[in-house]
């Protein structure tokens, strides 16, 4: 597939004329939660089929919420006094305007491929905007958004806030609440501050010379993104099968997780004494009575763990019950906990790392990023919702999405990242349920 750049710009926030003059630059320090969160582009692609939105309608909608985003036309840096910050400079989001000589049809991959990140800016390169855009225009009239913001500036619940806002922007409707940044009296410690749980070795880790992080290497030549799609009675049947006995079912999340841990690691063929652990965010926004328009990152992580041979010998129900009572842990009580560590100044005093790196594999171990609550398929510019919507391609072994599928009937599509040699054998076990 080759992409034909037509365009490339800055797009900035339009204040309403009349309105209170553009505001000054202001800087938003980072709170102890966007220091701990991986430090990485969050990309994914949206389809619209014919007839599919203009680009200038598009634009247009970007520079109306940009004014209220301003986080998302901003840029990481240092405030005055050095702490860092996302500067709200009003720079702009880059707005990359391209065509491409094929139908969607053609190339519309049913999973994550190389191909994908044709259609967003060039992510290897260096950029100075937290925001980057692409709208691709194929021959049939349809038309790719590829969507790149910067994590450390905001999360996947976040993140979804604006993207429902843009679209509301684009039809010219309200945006709904403005969000809410965080300020330097947020996140206080307790007037006794109380460590009660194990923050060095869960949000934070000793590093060592010979630890290896990053993507290095050929290593994605050898690993294949599989797209699962659950059905709505697959789903049922495995929460039944989950929740038997039990006189509240599991949800919907935790039956597939727990599912898709048993699959992975029956697929991986590991040894029966290994232990393998899954990283899964924690929104803490409730937990610390925020609000939902809360602007930044505000999750932590469960670590539901077993010996290889406890899931793949017990029913179900047992690998359901580990992840749903770990993530109970991960409570208000447990939130403030980490508040209390992080501004105690220990993870600064002794060399901590935060933990949450992007490796190549992650076996024996699992990571998961849940879509499943979040209002992706609300982006709306004015012809209807997409057709469809995807990760980007991030081939790291073990990192699952879950994502709602586009039919809209409570369906789930999971995507996973695989070694080339595992893919036959989780092919085989992916829709069993034994």
């Amino acid at each position: 597939m080759e992409v034909k750049v037509l365009s490339s710009k800055l797009v900035k926030p339009a204040y309403n004329a009349g309105a209170t003059p553009a505001p000054s630059t202001e800087y938003i320090p980072l709170s102890i939660f966007d220091k701990v969160t991986f430090n990485m582009q969050m990309a994914i692609i949206y389809a619209f089929a014919p007839p599919a939105p203009s680009p200038a309608a598009i634009e247009k909608g970007l520079a109306a919420v940009l004014a209220q985003y301003r986080a998302f036309a901003g840029q990481l840096g240092e405030a005055p006094d050095g702490t860092p910050s996302v500067i709200l400079n009003d720079r702009g989001a880059r707005l990359v305007e391209a065509t491409v000589d094929a139908d969607l049809v053609d190339m519309a991959p049913a999973k994550p491929t190389p191909e994908l990140l044709k259609l967003h800016p060039d992510l290897e390169a260096e950029h100075e905007e937290v925001v980057l855009l692409q709208l691709t225009r194929f021959r049939c009239g349809s038309l790719a958004v590829g969507f790149t913001s910067n994590h450390v500036v905001a999360d996947g619940h976040a993140t979804s806030n604006f993207l429902v806002a843009w679209g509301r922007a684009t039809r010219g409707l309200p945006m709904g609440l403005p969000p809410v940044h965080h300020h330097k009296d947020l996140f206080k410690p307790r007037p006794s501050p109380r460590v009660e749980h194990d923050h060095r070795n869960r949000e934070y880790y000793l590093p060592s010379p010979t630890d290896v992080v990053g993507h290095h290497g050929d290593a994605a030549d050898n690993i294949v993104i599989h797209k699962a799609h659950f059905s709505k009675d697959f789903i049922a049947g495995l929460r039944a099968k989950a929740s038997e006995g039990r006189g509240r079912p599991f949800s919907r999340f935790e039956t597939i997780l727990a599912h898709l841990w048993r699959t992975m690691t029956r697929a991986r063929d590991l040894s029966p004494e290994e232990t393998s652990k899954i990283r899964l965010s924690v929104d803490g926004r409730h937990r610390l009575g925020q609000p939902a328009e809360y602007f930044g990152n505000m999750v932590l992580w469960a670590f539901p763990r077993a010996t290889v041979g406890d899931p793949l010998n017990r029913p179900l129900k047992h690998a359901a019950q580990v992840i749903h009572d770990e993530v109970a842990k991960v409570d208000g009580a447990y939130f403030q906990s980490f508040v209390d560590f992080a501004c105690s100044g220990a993870a600064e005093k002794e060399g901590l790392a935060r933990s949450a790196v992007c490796k190549d594999a992650q076996c024996p171990d699992v990571e998961v990023d849940s879509w499943l609550t979040f209002p992706f398929y609300e982006l709306n510019f004015g012809t209807g919702s997409p057709s469809y919507f995807m990760p980007a391609y991030f081939p790291t072994e073990g990192m699952l999405f879950l994502v709602p599928s586009n039919f809209g009937d409570g369906s789930v599509d999971a995507f996973v990242p695989l070694f080339q040699e595992n893919l036959q054998a989780f092919k085989e076990c992916c829709y069993s349920m034994e």
